[in-house]
């Protein structure tokens, strides 16, 4: 065998070891370049927008979605549920919401883009526990013939509308925030995007 063709054999090998070598680089810097373009744990909950599918809430039914870190309360209430909320001013502390923290674009009684569909964030106005969704009327535990379903608060009794008011008396001195949300289709919204701004 000639040196010549050693040679041409070790070059072959050699071009190929380092090419392959070389392409294992280029995907080793790759997959953590293209990694950083979605938003980290961390950026997620300083904010960034969660989508969320309702497609398959039930009248009268709420779920729990994740944003910020905190829960984010959707209920779809019933046309009942929506049409007694007006009779309620009489008996909560900021019925127009005027003091409350909730977008400009849902007002009312509603408090909501849709009527049917309300978005809070699940935490107490007082001291930050969850409120429990009770949507049952008449429940003797919570004022019988006057509740008409909500949450209430078990760390200290704060009670609030299926609109997230809060009732007088209540320790909590603010109603259920809002957050910014819109509707991305009907089945899908966006928590934490503004709906003017989608």
């Amino acid at each position: 065998m000639s040196n010549d063709s050693v040679n041409a054999g070790r070059r072959r090998f050699l071009t190929a070891a380092t090419s392959a070598v070389g392409a294992a680089g280029v995907v080793g810097v790759a997959i953590p370049f293209l990694g950083s373009w979605n938003p980290s744990a961390k950026a997620k909950s300083a904010g960034a927008p969660v989508k969320a599918d309702i497609g398959k809430i039930e009248p009268g039914q709420m779920v729990v979605f994740e944003w910020r870190g905190k829960p984010v309360y959707v209920v779809r209430r019933t046309e009942d549920q929506v049409g007694e909320l007006v009779g309620l001013n009489e008996v909560l502390k900021d019925p127009g919401s005027e003091a409350s923290d909730q977008p400009a674009y849902v007002s009312g009684e509603a408090r909501s883009i849709k009527p049917e569909i309300m978005v809070l964030v699940g935490l107490c106005t007082h001291l930050g526990c969850a409120p429990k969704y009770r949507p049952e009327v008449g429940a003797a535990d919570l004022g019988g013939d006057e509740w008409l379903g909500g949450f209430f608060c078990p760390c200290h009794g704060s009670k609030f509308d299926l609109s997230g008011r809060v009732y007088k008396g209540a320790p909590a001195s603010a109603n259920l925030i809002v957050p910014p949300h819109s509707f991305e289709t009907d089945d899908v919204i966006v928590i934490g995007v503004d709906q003017e701004a989608a």
